[in-house]
This record gives C-alpha cells, sequence and structure tokens, in this order.
C-alpha cells in the first residue's frame, strides 16, 4: 500500500484534490477529521482537555467549544503546547488504527489529508508527499473573493503557515492549482496514474 501525504496552504485547493484522489479510489485519512474525533462527546481526548482547561469547554450537548479553547490556547504557546500534548498522541493511535485497517482491506492507496504536514515535520512517513500549490497572493484572492473572509484574517493564517517554499521542499509531487477546476482534474488524473505505477512498484 501506497501511503501519500497531501499538503497546501490554506486556500490552496488541497480539500479539491482530496475529493479528486477520493473519486478515483484512494482512501483518505482526514487529519482535522481525526483531530476532532479524538476529542468528541464522550471521549478520553475530551475529558483530558477538560481536566487541563476546565469544565466552561463543553457546550450543553456535551461537545467540545472548540472557539473557545482556540482562544484560550493559541495567544498563549504554553498552553498550546499542554493542549498538543493531549491531542497529538491520541491522533497517532487513532491514525495508525486507521492505517491498519485501510491495508488490511487491500487499498492500494491510502492519503493522509494534514494540513500541517510541514510544520510538523511529518515528511519523512510518508511514501509521497503531495503539495496543492499556487502563489500566495492568489491564494488571498481566492480566499477574500470566494470565501468571503476578513484579508487581515487570510493574512494572519496564512503568516501562522509554512512558507511555500518550505512546502515545495518536502515535495515530490506538485499540483499547480493556479488554473480552473477542470484542470486541476486533469493534473489529479495524472497524478493517480503515478502514484497507481507506484503502489503497484
Amino acid at each position: 500500500m501506497l501511503i501519500v501525504g497531501l499538503t497546501g496552504g490554506i486556500g490552496s485547493g488541497k480539500s479539491a484534490v482530496s475529493r479528486l484522489l477520493a473519486a478515483h479510489g484512494a482512501v483518505i485519512l482526514d487529519a482535522d477529521l481525526v483531530a476532532r474525533e479524538v476529542v468528541a462527546a464522550g471521549s478520553e481526548g475530551l475529558a483530558a482537555v477538560v481536566g487541563k482547561f476546565g469544565p466552561q469547554l463543553v457546550l450543553p450537548d456535551g461537545s467540545l467549544d472548540r472557539p473557545a479553547l482556540g482562544a484560550m490556547v493559541f495567544a498563549d504557546p504554553e498552553r498550546l503546547a499542554a493542549l498538543n500534548a493531549i491531542v497529538h498522541p491520541l491522533v497517532g493511535r487513532r491514525t495508525a488504527d486507521l492505517t491498519t485497517q485501510a491495508r488490511d482491506s487491500g487499498t492500494n492507496v491510502l492519503v493522509h489529508d494534514v494540513p500541517l504536514l510541514v510544520e510538523n515535520g511529518l515528511a519523512p512517513f510518508y511514501d509521497v508527499v503531495v503539495v496543492v500549490d499556487l502563489p500566495p497572493q492568489l491564494q488571498l484572492d481566492r480566499l477574500v473573493g470566494q470565501r468571503g473572509m476578513e484579508e487581515a484574517d487570510v493574512r494572519s493564517r496564512m503568516a501562522r503557515q509554512t512558507t511555500r517554499e518550505q512546502r515545495l521542499a518536502v515535495a515530490d509531487e506538485v499540483i499547480d492549482n493556479t488554473g480552473s477546476l477542470d484542470q486541476l482534474a486533469e493534473l489529479v488524473d495524472a497524478l493517480w496514474v503515478r502514484l497507481l505505477e507506484q503502489a503497484s512498484g
């Protein structure tokens, strides 16, 4: 089984590439979804987070108040490190379990959709790293124009991520997403052929 790491900056089109790969038959393991799962209502992870940061983070339906937690930790490096110390091992265990399930099911290509792949030094753990790329100005234009985000918010989020150059430095495959959705689909079609060749080789 070929294990692929898929990443890209905010607004790069990584999610679109993930959907296109899934349509070809890849199994997608979404790091953001796993991170939510390990702190879901009633989970060991949620109990640990509440034990560290307080019961005010639990919403009436029993789920985690993610915006409140974000506001609490992202401006405080020590609290963020404490949160990561709780969540990262749980995500690692769940990811390993899902990878084993995919391997046991006979999957050819498993794609880990990981926004912070480069930031967390994960590139060596994949057989192939795919980076969805476009110039920062186009990232900004799409997020403001298509998603309606505030420019200052976009710039702040982009500044917290690794640079375009750092992402490209770890890439085995680069998907240029400066064109249309049809052009993106053609690039992913070609990528899929290459990934299958590696999986069978």
